[in-house]
């Protein structure tokens, strides 16, 4: 419970300071989840742990819940998604000292757990970030980000994306505006195979988020139709009883 609640009072501290540095500058591209696609959501869990684990944990999130929802099996969590823990059902935490993590990148990477909710901007503000690294030569790590100017964290999917410039011009007011992208270093994916990685990524995010969500948006739907038939019996009572009265 006390690792609980500091992960979350880091994560109340770090993302809206996020959310500050990284403004509104730049892009918003739109993104469409679907919760109920649990390949996507598989997908997005195998992505996430092997390219964001090691550094930012979902420590909201236990392996064998997110397998139970998602359709995989305990072996399968053991074999392939489970690299830091020793039992499934413990939570999704990173190995990385905290001591070391922030000699590395200046502070401690935030746990993602509510990502897609603490964004004003949602999921959209998500994928847009994944998808916004740039070459920035400046920076320590070689890269900058359209939605979080001056971010201190490398493009860890430079070599699925790529390495892109940012191509900026001048709009009506005189003030340079993002224009466009021209590729550096050609990736291993093409832009569209690119998308849907980031995609399946966001949505497993927006599932760690709420993974309640689809159950109660489910329950709602039977709580609705037992409302509307009885309705029509209580009616039907009523007509029955005052028939009797009058």
């Amino acid at each position: 419970m006390k690792k609980l609640i500091t992960t979350f009072l880091i994560t109340i501290l770090l993302v809206p300071g996020l959310s500050l540095a990284a403004g509104n500058s730049g892009p918003l591209y739109k993104v469409d989840l679907d919760l109920n696609d649990k390949a996507s959501l598989q997908r997005g869990m195998k992505h996430f742990v092997n390219y964001c684990l090691n550094c930012h944990s979902a420590s909201y999130m236990r392996f064998n819940r997110a397998g139970k929802d998602l359709g995989i099996s305990d072996d399968i969590l053991v074999e392939n998604l489970m690299f830091n823990a020793e039992k499934v059902g413990e939570t999704m935490d990173i190995a990385m000292d905290p001591d070391d993590a922030k000699k590395w990148f200046g502070t401690l990477p935030p746990d993602l757990s509510v990502i897609t909710r603490a964004k004003r901007e949602g999921a959209d503000w998500l994928y847009t970030y994944l998808l916004t690294f740039y070459v920035d030569e400046k920076k320590t790590f070689g890269v900058n980000n359209l939605k979080f100017k001056d971010v201190g964290m490398p493009h860890v999917l430079w070599k699925e994306q790529g390495l892109k410039r940012a191509v900026y011009k001048k709009d009506d007011a005189g003030n340079e505006v993002f224009d466009k992208f021209e590729t550096v270093v050609e990736g291993t994916m093409t832009d569209k195979e690119y998308e849907n990685m980031v995609r399946d990524m966001v949505n497993f995010l927006a599932y760690v988020g709420e993974p309640s969500k689809q159950q109660r948006i489910s329950m709602g739907f039977w709580v609705l139709l037992f409302l509307v038939i009885f309705f029509f019996v209580a009616y039907a009572l009523k007509k029955e009883y005052w028939r009797d009265i009058h």
